[in-house]
């Protein structure tokens, strides 16, 4: 069957593997790039995305729109979109996009508590913890609060990681592996951490933008209806528009 024609809206830590797989995808018409770390302002996310769904539906011939993002802090519920499908996979964040499936990712969070994850996209911005977090938390803050806070602050973020004991990373085989698991290695080594080289899974990614899309996989969220969190491994469902949420 010949896949819809899609427009592709993906945060930028996934950009250089989307574009990797969609090269050989004519079907994708059109890949929207959102800034990284928008799950740390879940209302800024769901207005940034909801601004790339009405670029998209005003393309012509585009018939569905994928999201590669996962739920994000909640981020992309509520998205409103009224005439093409919303299409995205079961997941809570992109590391379930790098592992394969959400299975996956659970059982290595049972096994290995307290686990942060390194990804190429992450590692590019020097947001990781390692030697590089706190002279770019110091660059952020300057000019916007007085030294004293802005130490306050960057204290705030250390203790925030305090739980974290082990540095993963996992990529999908697009990119200099073997640089970034040398700087995982050495971030781990300066936090005192353990650290450890997970093989990626390319095929959840490729099959949300191949139209590979499964019920078990993935969510297909019709015209009108919105994404909301739920209780269970299903981790999104589509609800219908009601009087109180249209």
């Amino acid at each position: 069957m010949t896949p819809l024609t899609l427009a592709v809206i993906a945060c930028d830590v996934l950009e250089d593997e989307t574009r990797h797989l969609a090269r050989a995808m004519p079907h994708v018409r059109e890949i929207i790039m959102l800034p990284q770390g928008l799950h740390k302002e879940p209302l800024r996310l769901q207005r940034e995305v909801q601004s790339a769904i009405d670029r998209a539906e005003a393309l012509p011939g585009v018939e569905a729109i994928v999201l590669v993002y996962g739920l994000c802090s909640r981020g992309v519920e509520n998205l409103r979109h009224a005439r093409c499908p919303l299409v995205m996979a079961r997941a809570h964040d992109c590391v379930t996009l790098f592992l394969g499936s959400k299975e996956r990712y659970a059982a290595y969070a049972r096994e290995h508590p307290g686990t942060y994850w390194y990804t190429p996209g992450w590692i590019k911005t020097g947001t990781q913890p390692g030697p590089d977090r706190a002279g770019y938390l110091r660059a952020l803050y300057a000019g916007k609060f007085e030294a004293d806070d802005i130490d306050y602050l960057v204290d705030m973020d250390r203790q925030g990681l305090a739980h974290y004991t082990r540095a993963a990373y996992v990529d999908l085989a697009v990119g200099e592996t073997a640089r970034g698991v040398a700087y995982t290695r050495h971030c781990a080594e300066c936090l005192g951490w353990s650290c450890d080289e997970v093989p990626g899974d390319a095929s959840l990614l490729h099959d949300l933008l191949a139209g590979l899309w499964d019920e078990g996989r993935f969510l297909v969220v019709p015209p009108h209806y919105l994404i909301r969190l739920t209780a269970d491994d299903n981790i999104v469902e589509a609800v219908a528009p009601t009087p109180d949420n249209r």
